[in-house]
């Protein structure tokens, strides 16, 4: 188990640096989820574990109404002082969104968290509650086959793993097939509109040629799925 802890509390300012224009971050995983959202303009989205604000400016500078949370008071903190027209709050995945109302949201957002969450059908549940019929969750998630390449044992079997990234940062995460997910989330009442093996944005060669090279043809970046209320449980 993961539990309500904020891992990413005791490095919010360095990860906000490291994410800002980070090649992972900026030219991989932001770039696929904004284009999955697709047109913003005058919706209501909800930033899931917004971190330090990265998705949320852009989300508001493309006319959104942006509400998020995060479990990390400093992160929530950061996405205030940077998106001072949206609203945040401080809030664990894993308890009820008792302050939104039912179909309150246009669009949800839930980027690079997924793995960090022990029940992730009862969250999705409630991400289902708030949108609206005609609405959409966007979720991302380390790719299943990197996480394998890096941990091996049983690709098949859920478990939870630690890690000590190249920044010195001590994370620990889920391991879990693809087959899961989807499972989850049509346990959950969605429906899977588009899945995503992202690629990254063709001006990221320049910015580091051999990253860009490698994760144009390796599974070990992201995935990215855009689901939908399944209507035949409206």
């Amino acid at each position: 188990m993961i539990g309500s802890f904020p891992q990413y509390e005791q490095f919010a300012d360095e990860f906000l640096a490291h994410a800002r224009d980070g090649f992972y971050n900026a030219h991989v995983d932001r770039p696929a989820c904004l284009e999955l959202l697709g047109d913003v303009s005058d919706r209501d989205v909800l930033d899931a574990a917004c971190g330090p604000g990265l998705y949320a400016r852009e989300l508001v500078g493309r006319g959104a109404r942006v509400t998020g949370f995060d479990l990390s008071p400093r992160m929530v903190s950061l996405s205030r002082s940077r998106v001072p027209s949206a609203s945040f709050r401080v809030h664990d995945l894993a308890a009820p969104l008792d302050w939104l109302p039912d179909a309150s949201m246009d669009l949800v957002l839930l980027a690079l968290v997924y793995e960090y969450v022990d029940d992730r059908v009862a969250m999705l549940r409630e991400l289902r509650r708030v949108l609206r019929p005609t609405g959409a969750l966007v979720l991302s998630r380390l790719h299943p086959t990197g996480d394998w390449l890096r941990h091996r044992g049983n690709y098949f079997e859920p478990r939870v793993v630690a890690e000590t990234w190249k920044n010195g940062w001590d994370v620990r995460f889920w391991l879990s097939p693809l087959q899961n997910t989807c499972a989850e989330l049509r346990e959950a009442g969605f429906l899977i509109e588009h899945l995503v093996e992202p690629r990254p944005v063709p001006s990221a060669e320049t910015v580091d040629p051999e990253r860009y090279a490698r994760l144009s043809k390796e599974p070990t970046g992201f995935l990215a799925i855009r689901a939908i209320p399944d209507p035949r449980l409206s």
